[in-house]
């Protein structure tokens, strides 16, 4: 069993999404900030999954998303209903509500670049979003390029920066989907009408407003494993998780379940006192909420399976994006 873990995280360690996620290293260089910054001044800069602006008692959500090349030319629909999901995903991690996007987008032949648009209403309407324009090149010789971009408000925040030790680790997902072929992608929205994929959403701030969620962060490509370490790099904080707790698929092996892209996945720390209700207002809404595990004062991310304990990553010893100010680690943020 131990060796089967020591494995296991090995080759998750060296996957191209992890590789990507550490390539962020380089512009997190540009983006440290100074100890005595305020909260403010740092939900407004890059670490968590929005820019969090202070506008009177709300924030103003700001985001972006790129999408792989590859991906638009071979998939220009899905690519632009990705690029929509992904980042309402980012607004809805940081507890709050999507409201408009605009779009950049190149390509050389009209029917693709049709699909792509198509691709990006069609998300806009099921999630009630203001398509608000954008920039288009359509000509002979552009690349296949797409990037969208999203604001929202929140009243309540779910920072990294509220993470600190003796918190519970959870996770909520949405099992009721299908995988995307081969692919490491998990779709929780085909065949749900708009008000599920809406109401199930709305959980998320709901939960933030009444103080029960203290930060989040939504799955990304980087796995569960991965989206930890950046939930976690902000503060320098560490966790121990049991993955034998983990909710997946009855028909997804862990490896490939850890690899996932779900469309609806989400990590969030929490007081311990809190979960019971937590847990309930997800499986209300059909969703899988389980704990995974506890925040520690370690920098490092520990792992259990069965019997078997390992060490996925040692923040302190490497850095993972490097999105990690210099201010004091494990201080109290406002919430």
């Amino acid at each position: 069993m131990q060796a089967d873990l020591d494995a296991l995280l090995q080759r998750l360690r060296a996957t191209e999404a992890m590789a990507a996620k550490l390539a962020i290293q380089q512009p997190a260089r540009f983006a440290s900030l100074p100890g005595g910054s305020t909260a403010d001044q740092r939900y407004a800069l890059p670490g968590d999954d929005t820019a969090a602006i202070r506008c009177g008692e709300q924030y103003q959500l700001l985001a972006i998303e790129g999408m792989l090349p590859a991906f638009v030319e071979q998939a220009p629909w899905f690519a632009g209903w990705s690029a929509v999901m992904a980042n309402v995903s980012d607004i809805t991690a940081m507890g709050g509500r999507a409201t408009a996007v605009v779009n950049a987008y190149w390509h050389h032949q009209d029917e693709p670049a049709e699909q792509l648009l198509a691709g990006i209403r069609a998300a806009c309407d099921a999630y009630g979003l203001l398509l608000a324009g954008g920039h288009t090149s359509l000509a002979a010789g552009n690349p296949a390029a797409l990037a969208v971009a999203i604001i929202g408000w929140a009243r309540s925040l779910l920072s990294t920066w509220h993470v600190q030790p003796g918190q519970m680790l959870a996770t909520a997902v949405d099992l009721d989907g299908q995988w995307h072929g081969n692919a490491a992608y998990w779709k929780a929205f085909e065949h749900c009408p708009p008000e599920r994929l809406r109401a199930k959403l709305e959980v998320i701030p709901r939960l933030a407003e009444a103080g029960l969620l203290r930060a989040a962060k939504d799955i990304s490509n980087a796995g569960l494993l991965g989206t930890l370490l950046m939930l976690l790099e902000t503060t320098g904080c560490g966790a121990s998780i049991r993955l034998d707790e983990l909710p997946r698929p009855a028909d997804g092996d862990l490896e490939r379940w850890l690899q996932a892209f779900p469309s609806y996945g989400f990590v969030f720390t929490l007081a311990p006192e809190d979960f019971p209700v937590v847990q309930a207002a997800f499986a209300y809404e059909g969703l899988q909420c389980s704990a995974l595990g506890e925040v520690s004062a370690s920098a490092r991310l520990d792992v259990q399976l069965g019997s078997a304990h390992a060490t996925f990553w040692d923040l302190a010893a490497a850095p993972f994006t490097g999105m990690t100010p210099t201010a004091h680690p494990h201080s109290s943020r406002e919430h």
